[in-house]
């Protein structure tokens, strides 16, 4: 047992300032009266984020941990210090801690202060770096010269600024996770080669980031299927396409042609809908076929609509299909309109020109149906 115990401590000498009261009665046993002081010295990390920091109630009940005890609060007491001094207010910090409650024993000098440092050396600043650090502290637990920087430097290339890349960042700290030099950077090195425009790619980057994670080689896979498609590459719908294929599995593709073929598609009619709007595909199923029902239903259409116009079926059915849909009813129906506006003007447009166009001149007959600003 004794032999046990002491292999035990040794591959466990670094407990990162944290504490967990089975392993301590065991280990305690047998060290040190030192030690045992400093076991005895612990605190709960409830209390000590509490009382010590004055952490709010709500915070530190959602702080979720396996570990319920501090035995080198002083450390802890460091990194919240240095972290203010880095520009951390209150609300990131319990944000930090929050998500990442082991960032309070971390070594600081070896471990926090080189991911703040490579930061400031690419010149961002102190409102970006805790904005970014705070929404996902994961990043401070990377390796500084060997993954980070590397990963920061790689958006930088694409993005081309340290705004654009915060921006990203913001939104999407687990890029910073990836090895970019083995993903990102050849798969858009790739599809630059089949003439994918860089400005397409940098919007994909903000809309779609872990689309240019996959393996190059199943990239290059990809594009081999849209190519069979006949879909021309200069296109702006090629990258589309690639994304499409991307966002499911072979056997969700086959389903989604399975429900197409279901609509009364043919298979030229399919291959027509996919070149001219390949995002549908990545649509549900359940959703493609209630925006289906609710076009077809407006004035007695047949199935050519869709394949003619399958980019309608990317909108949203509740929040712009139908509620607009439904002030066309009205006004169709009250002979309120001089010139009968196209189904794909009445969906394509945005929700302001809508509203000015269709609702604000008709506020009595439709205004209280209606909600401006909705999210489409």
């Amino acid at each position: 047992m004794y032999r046990n115990l002491i292999s035990f401590s040794s591959k466990n000498s670094n407990l990162l300032g944290l504490y967990k009261p089975h392993v301590s009665f065991s280990f305690s046993l047998f060290c040190s009266s030192s030690e045992r002081d400093r076991l005895n010295s612990r605190i709960s990390l409830s209390d000590y984020l509490l009382h010590k920091h004055q952490f709010s109630p709500e915070t530190v009940s959602k702080v979720s941990s396996p570990v319920r005890y501090l035995i080198n609060p002083e450390r802890s007491d460091s990194i919240l210090l240095f972290l203010k001094e880095t520009g951390f207010s209150k609300t990131h910090l319990e944000q930090l801690i929050k998500h990442y409650p082991r960032v309070l024993s971390a070594n600081l000098d070896h471990t926090i202060k080189p991911k703040i440092k490579i930061f400031q050396d690419l010149g961002f600043s102190s409102t970006d770096i805790v904005e970014i650090i705070s929404a996902d502290p994961w990043i401070l637990m990377r390796s500084a010269d060997n993954q980070l920087g590397p990963s920061i430097l790689a958006l930088k290339s694409v993005l081309g600024s340290n705004v654009d890349v915060s921006r990203v960042l913001k939104i999407s700290g687990w890029f910073l996770k990836h090895d970019l030099g083995k993903t990102m950077m050849p798969n858009i090195e790739f599809m630059k080669s089949c003439g994918i425009r860089q400005s397409q790619m940098i919007k994909y980057v903000y809309n779609f980031p872990r689309f240019f994670l996959h393996k190059p080689e199943t990239i290059k896979e990809f594009v081999k299927r849209v190519d069979e498609f006949g879909i021309d590459r200069s296109s702006k719908t090629f990258l589309h396409a690639i994304r499409a294929i991307s966002s499911m599995t072979v056997e969700n593709w086959q389903l989604k042609l399975e429900v197409f073929r279901g609509l009364g598609l043919s298979e030229n009619d399919i291959v027509s809908v996919f070149r001219r709007a390949p995002q549908v595909f990545a649509v549900s199923v359940r959703k493609i076929k209630a925006g289906t029902q609710v076009l077809l239903g407006t004035r007695n259409l047949d199935i050519s609509f869709i394949i003619n116009h399958p980019n309608l079926l990317i909108f949203s059915v509740e929040k712009r299909l139908k509620p607009r849909l439904q002030v066309l009813k009205i006004l169709e129906s009250k002979n309120l309109l001089l010139k009968k506006p196209s189904l794909t003007t009445i969906c394509k447009i945005s929700d302001k020109k809508f509203f000015e166009k269709f609702v604000r001149p008709f506020s009595n007959e439709v205004g209280k149906m209606y909600t401006p600003n909705v999210v489409s």
